[in-house]
């Protein structure tokens, strides 16, 4: 009787370990965690840039007790228990990278991370309790071998580090610029294992940019997710677009980029205003690989989210973005979607798309900066989110 009690539970760990592992994807990400101090406005913030084969995505909302919460999932899996991103009704927002080099035992669940998400979503208000919920849930059937980036609406921005078997918990206030940029390792794993290293250095290049003190969302959104930098290799910035020929291809290799082929979203939690309770937090989405997509603001409050984010077996937004990547990114397998073709976004002569996605970017962000001054009530930002989905649609249909 023990030993077949031993066989059903290896077959459910080896079930369960493969149905998450085709949920999940492989997850190479960009992200940040930023305290209220290192923020222009005062509020935390979380930034992750999705890096995964499972391309079509949605944000979904999620009516839960004790929160309700919305949810950057895969396309399949619209119910919202399996999260890569999310903020929930009491203002908890976390998002997550895989660290490949923390500890792993074979035989144990892996690639748990998105249902842990979900779990924390759910039931935390706060950091405390996302810890107090890790601790509970230690062991082998925990499933997470990942870094994880979690605020809260007293202002709190913690990295946790966590497997199977332990954690390690980082105040992003206790490092000197009061933000932790984070890739695909872990600083408590094992030193030079793992991923992400040039993503990292560059990230960290771009948040130096910062004066003092005045990370702000908005030039996160509009340039970091989209950033085609290289640490050792020379790639023009957004301006020297302007000076390539109009008829003349110019292809970059994205693969150790931020904006790379296989991102698939990215997110931009501003949490709420520790000093005021009755302040919203906000979930900027970028649905798609970010050049070829616009940020839409999103709100709990709103109990919904656009169908444009979320109706079909591809939302309609992810599917302008899909179409607008084989503008820029015409060569396939083989590894050669990782080429962009830089002409196509903008050149000398004027015909590039990416002027128009940035343009109607920025004024999707003036408005919802207007917006948010009226205190606005669930029904206007149910609306207001809507009317900045079709606004995004729009122009990027006429994309050509």
């Amino acid at each position: 009787m023990k030993r077949m009690k031993t066989a059903a539970t290896f077959f459910f760990i080896l079930i369960l370990t493969v149905f998450s592992a085709a949920q999940g994807g492989t997850e190479q990400c960009t992200a940040a965690i930023i305290t209220p101090d290192a923020s222009l406005n005062g509020v935390p913030m979380l930034w992750k840039n999705r890096d995964t084969d499972v391309l079509s995505n949605k944000v979904v909302y999620v009516e839960e007790t004790p929160f309700s919460y919305l949810a950057l999932v895969n396309a399949d899996c619209q119910s919202g228990r399996h999260t890569f991103a999310g903020l929930n009704s009491a203002g908890f927002g976390i998002m997550n990278t895989v660290a490949s080099n923390l500890p792993e035992k074979s035989g144990e669940m892996r690639d748990l991370e998105g249902i842990i998400m979900a779990d924390a979503l759910r039931t935390c208000r706060s950091v405390e309790d996302f810890e107090k919920y890790i601790q509970a849930n230690l062991g082998p059937f925990l499933g997470s071998r990942a870094n994880y980036g979690v605020i809260d609406s007293s202002g709190n921005a913690y990295l946790f580090e966590i497997h199977n078997h332990g954690y390690q918990k980082i105040d992003a206030a206790s490092a000197p610029e009061r933000y932790l940029v984070v890739t695909n390792y872990a600083r408590s794993g094992e030193p030079g294992k793992g991923a992400g290293y040039l993503r990292f250095e560059r990230a960290s290049q771009l948040f130096r940019s910062f004066p003092k003190n005045q990370v702000n969302f908005q030039t996160i959104l509009a340039q970091f997710t989209r950033d085609i930098g290289h640490v050792l290799l020379k790639h023009p910035s957004f301006s020297d677009l302007k000076n390539i020929p109009r008829n003349e291809d110019r292809w970059i290799l994205t693969k150790d980029c931020i904006n790379r082929s296989y991102t698939s979203a990215s997110v931009v939690i501003t949490g709420k205003k520790p000093s005021d309770p009755d302040s919203l937090a906000t979930m900027w989405v970028i649905p798609g690989e970010p050049m070829c997509a616009i940020g839409i603001p999103l709100w709990v409050e709103a109990k919904t989210s656009p169908e444009l984010l979320w109706k079909g077996d591809d939302a309609a937004l992810w599917q302008e973005s899909f179409r607008i990547k084989d503008i820029i990114r015409p060569n396939k397998g083989d590894n050669r979607e990782e080429y962009l073709n830089l002409t196509r976004l903008d050149n000398a002569g004027g015909t590039g798309y990416l002027p128009q996605i940035l343009r109607a970017e920025e004024e999707i962000i003036n408005s919802t900066l207007d917006f948010l001054k009226k205190k606005p009530q669930p029904p206007e930002l149910a609306a207001f989110e809507q009317k900045m989905a079709e606004k995004a649609y729009t122009v990027l249909k006429n994309i050509h």
